[in-house]
């Protein structure tokens, strides 16, 4: 009996063992879970940068869309979750230069072209720009009295229809720039429709070529800018390029391990990176949610979803942990305030020549 004994007690020593593995690591998972969803995940930024990380060819200059709904190849190289702050801001900065359509590109040129495409580039509408605010559409904006905060900032950024009317204390009444995506005909019903810059984006541009991407079928987003422009054509209106949605794109991919859906980045975070090349200081409001998350989607209407909060066309789960690993702001700012404190690319300095 005494061997039977012993093979027992080891065997239960081994379960014991490994159940407590697993145990902890179950925990430790949660916690992660838990500390990524509500933005407070940081890596250490303290680590040098030798060179931006560097990303495959995704899937050429065309994407197409036989792989996946949009045909993105998943071919992003050396994936990490642990690249310091630094290295994931000299991505970004050699990466995602800001890209807006301009007369001559691909099909865009001729008398009909000449007449809709702002003649100054956005930066030079804009000017130097010091401190941005991103204000997200988040239903966890009620009654956060941030409106003056945000209106202390040079340049604020909407999006969509987000108005501004009978909710100022919580979200300001300043708006320079409004980024809004394929469906901003709708936008259009908004009080605050004429009110700062427009950019428009695609949010389903299937190529980086403009000329596949002006060909799309069924896709009237040209022929309708044009009408807008003849209707204000004192309003500066930009397009963000193609190419500007999937290089943002790779470096989400390039810093997340796991394998994202493969659609384009969300306007909210297409619109901090917009500002991080226009600014030198940003403030992202309610991107990464503060202690007043909520499932209403936007502050200005009554629908009520998780999904607007954790995503489920675009890779938001993705986009938020890149956005709290270069942070630098507290994570108490995160919790009271939902805001976020970025560097503009300009302010970083990267190596000029890598391998």
């Amino acid at each position: 009996m005494l061997p039977f004994v012993k093979l027992f007690i080891c065997a239960l020593f081994i379960s014991v063992t490994v159940t407590i593995v697993f145990y902890r690591a179950h925990i430790t998972a949660r916690i992660y879970v838990a500390m990524s969803q509500s933005g407070l995940y940081r890596h250490s930024t303290d680590q040098p940068v030798a060179c931006p990380p560097r990303t495959g060819n995704v899937s050429g200059d065309v994407r197409g869309k036989p792989s996946g709904y949009f045909g993105v190849r998943r071919m992003v190289e050396g994936r990490s979750e642990n690249r310091t702050r630094k290295e994931i801001m000299c991505a970004l900065k050699k990466q995602v230069p800001l890209s807006v359509m301009k007369l001559g590109d691909g099909p865009f040129s001729g008398d009909e072209w000449e007449r809709s495409f702002p003649s100054k580039s956005l930066e030079e509408t804009l000017g130097p720009l010091r401190s941005c605010a991103v204000v997200t559409s988040a239903g966890a904006l009620l009654n956060s009295g941030l409106g003056p905060e945000i209106d202390s900032h040079d340049a604020v950024i909407r999006f969509n229809s987000a108005t501004t009317t009978g909710y100022s204390q919580d979200v300001g009444n300043k708006t320079t720039i409004r980024l809004v995506n394929s469906k901003w005909n709708k936008f259009f019903r908004s009080p605050d429709y004429k009110t700062g810059t427009l950019i428009v984006w695609d949010p389903a541009p299937y190529s980086k070529n403009l000329t596949q991407w002006y060909k799309k079928p069924d896709f009237k987003f040209f022929k309708l800018y044009q009408q807008y422009r003849k209707l204000f054509p004192e309003q500066p209106f930009y397009i963000l390029g193609p190419a500007f949605h999937w290089n943002l794109w790779d470096v989400i991919q390039d810093n997340s391990v796991p394998n994202i859906v493969p659609n384009p980045p969300s306007t909210g975070m297409q619109g901090i990176a917009v500002m991080m090349n226009l600014c030198e200081k940003v403030s992202v409001y309610e991107f990464l949610p503060s202690h007043r998350r909520t499932s209403l989607c936007h502050y200005y209407e009554k629908h009520h979803s998780w999904s607007c909060t954790v995503g489920s066309y675009h890779p938001m789960k993705f986009e938020k942990l890149l956005i709290g690993r270069i942070n630098q702001g507290s994570d108490e700012d995160i919790a009271a305030l939902g805001k976020v404190t970025l560097n503009g690319l300009s302010q970083e300095k990267c190596p000029e020549k890598c391998p």
